[in-house]
């Protein structure tokens, strides 16, 4: 099934507000012209900046505007099973103690961590269906270690349990549920700051700030990124996971920077940010760096091409990701999202061969994940609507629902 057009949920939301398209645009510091083209259907997608000023027009979470997430589409039913329980595990009855998970191996702490670990690989490879089956005992599991044991006991179960809440954190928001992110984040900080991790708390500021990006709070995420990193900031060159904390605490202030219209003040922290990857070097690896936030030469890049198509830089876009060779370190969810802002690159340059090229890979990488991104809809949207349409194009259109 297509997804709603992002015209037709401007025009939605601007007659639930009682708006007219002038004063949309008024409300939102752009032009008429562009309210006007969306609605009507003759440009099919805008810079997220943009969609942070109409979503504020607007009186709505950014969400509302980019549509179904790539996870599991809305259908306008009750919750699905899957997600009442997940709901419930964040959110547990009040008043019922942690009950002690059947299976008495469950309890092992490094059972449990090796658990959390497979959590995060499913999640970064997109596996969203999967990992809202398996999060609701991880949280019991947690939850429980967490509460039994001595002090040093508890204190690591804190941490493993700081772990997985944001994990379902993460999960909720990619299915757009930023209210339930919100709740499962607040309740992981609180555990991390009763925890034997002392980074965690950090960890689980900067999956805050991009809840917060996600809801349009864009200076919000901003400090508290900012703040965050600053209270690390003597401590990153010690270990090479403080120093990972760190840049992706930078590289979040970045993007809201971006996100707010102040693209120069971004693109210094960036660069800081990609000289500070050098001394990574020098430092040991991390024991598993699926438990550490993603920081590196290569996560820093995809970063930038991702603000510098935003910010309409296609060719800057281009230039920063040509020779680009992600490393091992990188998830597979930072691979997916490159070759996408890449062919919006191409695209935006009119390089309409490139931009099909680049979606064909990306076809092949991660085509679940592809069918029910909005961008990607978008971009084959707008190819498909050009004056030349390059072979593969026909069947990518008819793969995302844009030809029929």
């Amino acid at each position: 099934m297509v997804s709603e057009h992002l015209g037709d949920r401007i025009a939605r939301l601007r007659r639930l507000a009682d708006l007219t398209q002038e004063a949309l645009a008024e409300r939102s510091g752009v032009s008429v012209d562009l309210v006007r083209k969306l609605e009507q259907k003759r440009k099919h997608s805008a810079r997220l900046p943009t969609l942070h000023a109409l979503s504020g027009g607007l009186g709505v979470e950014l969400t509302a505007l980019l549509g179904d997430p790539p996870a599991i589409p809305s259908t306008g039913e009750p919750d699905p099973p899957q997600l009442v329980a997940l709901r419930r595990a964040i959110m547990p009855p009040l008043f019922v103690p942690p009950q002690e998970p059947k299976g008495v191996e469950k309890l092992s702490l490094p059972l449990l961590w090796r658990e959390i670990a497979d959590g995060w690989t499913l999640y970064h490879d997109a596996e969203f269906g999967r990992l809202m089956e398996m999060l609701p005992g991880m949280v019991g599991d947690a939850r429980f270690a967490a509460a039994v044991g001595t002090t040093d006991e508890r204190a690591a179960g804190e941490a493993a349990l700081g772990k997985t809440l944001q994990l379902a954190g993460h999960l909720a928001i990619r299915l757009g549920k930023t209210d339930l992110a919100l709740s499962a984040l607040e309740r992981a900080m609180n555990a991390a700051e009763r925890s034997s991790d002392p980074l965690l708390a950090r960890m689980i500021s900067n999956s805050l700030a991009w809840n917060y990006q996600r809801q349009n709070r864009l200076d919000d995420a901003k400090h508290l990124a900012v703040h965050a990193a600053d209270g690390l900031e003597r401590e990153r060159g010690r270990s090479v996971e403080g120093l990972r904390v760190w840049g992706g605490l930078i590289m979040s202030a970045a993007t809201s920077a971006a996100r707010s219209g102040d693209y120069e003040t971004a693109g210094d922290m960036m660069r800081t940010a990609e000289d500070a990857t050098r001394r990574l070097t020098t430092l040991a690896p991390p024991a598993d760096g699926r438990m550490v936030s993603v920081f590196s030469r290569s996560s820093v890049r995809i970063e930038r091409v991702r603000l510098a198509v935003q910010h309409a830089r296609p060719e800057e876009a281009l230039s920063l990701a040509k020779g680009l060779r992600p490393g091992a370190d990188i998830p597979p969810s930072w691979r997916t999202w490159l070759l996408l802002d890449v062919a919006r690159a191409h695209t935006d340059v009119g390089d309409a061969e490139g931009a099909v090229k680049t979606l064909e890979k990306l076809r092949r990488t991660a085509p679940t994940w592809m069918r029910h991104h909005t961008h990607a809809v978008a971009i084959a949207t707008d190819l498909w609507a050009g004056s030349h349409r390059p072979p593969g194009l026909r069947k990518l259109a008819e793969f995302l629902g844009v030809a029929t």
